[in-house]
């Protein structure tokens, strides 16, 4: 791990088109601004740690059940679409 220290108004340079700069500094928080192209995402840890416990979650859904998801009975259909309401 990388650690560098900044000033507020200072900023770090990735990879040629991200840019992180100190925005502001209170007590022990600290305002970051990042520019970035808008293909990359960015996400706080902890919103980025619950889509991947999400993604997982989803990958171990049982493909057979996954389908029923919506039909009143909970059968799958024969003609591959819903049954009338």
């Amino acid at each position: 791990m990388l650690v560098l220290s900044r000033h507020r108004d200072e900023s770090i340079i990735i990879a040629d088109n991200i840019v992180v700069t100190v925005v502001d500094i209170r007590g022990d928080k600290v305002r970051l601004g990042i520019d970035a192209p808008s293909e990359v995402p960015i996400h706080r840890q902890e919103v980025f740690d619950a889509i991947m416990r999400e993604n997982q979650q989803a990958n171990q859904v049982d493909p057979k059940a996954a389908r029923n998801v919506g039909t009143s009975s909970g059968e799958p259909t024969t003609s591959g679409e819903n049954p009338p309401t």
